[in-house]
């Protein structure tokens, strides 16, 4: 643990993205299904019984997530209102739907695949976050 929290920060974004992309491997490769998080779980809640797997990915994430978190904890708390946080989950979600998958699904496996659809919805992804990040740097100065 000492040793995780010892790595320079840039460290952890590396071994977080090596992390997702076996993950994305994996899946691929053992049952030959992208993991895109958003279509798994609208296909776990669409239809609960059917693919026990897609319950299993999804149980990981919020394991090994909340395991990181424990090992890693966030360096200072996070400092916006529940409201904020609820609406940004909704605005994720119409995004989602809008590019007909998500960041996972496009910009890790698709990019991978070199999905044409996959480049131009993370040119999207990328460009909607650059301009909402330095408008709100500009609204907090």
């Amino acid at each position: 643990m000492n040793f995780l929290l010892s790595l320079h920060p840039s460290l952890h974004a590396l071994l977080g993205g090596v992390l997702i992309g076996l993950a994305a491997w994996l899946l691929w490769a053992s049952i030959g299904r992208i993991a895109g998080v958003s279509g798994i779980a609208a296909s776990a809640l669409a239809t609960p019984k059917q693919e026990p797997w897609r319950w299993a990915f999804l149980a990981a994430l919020v394991v090994v997530g909340g395991a990181a978190l424990w090992w890693m904890p966030l360096p200072t708390p996070i400092q916006r209102g529940n409201g904020l946080l609820i609406f940004s989950g909704v605005l994720v979600g119409v995004g989602t739907v809008l590019a007909n998958g998500c960041t996972s699904g496009h910009g890790v496996c698709g990019l991978g695949r070199l999905s044409r659809r996959s480049m131009v919805a993370v040119g999207v992804f990328m460009g909607a976050g650059i301009f909402t990040a330095s408008a709100l740097y500009l609204i907090a100065r």
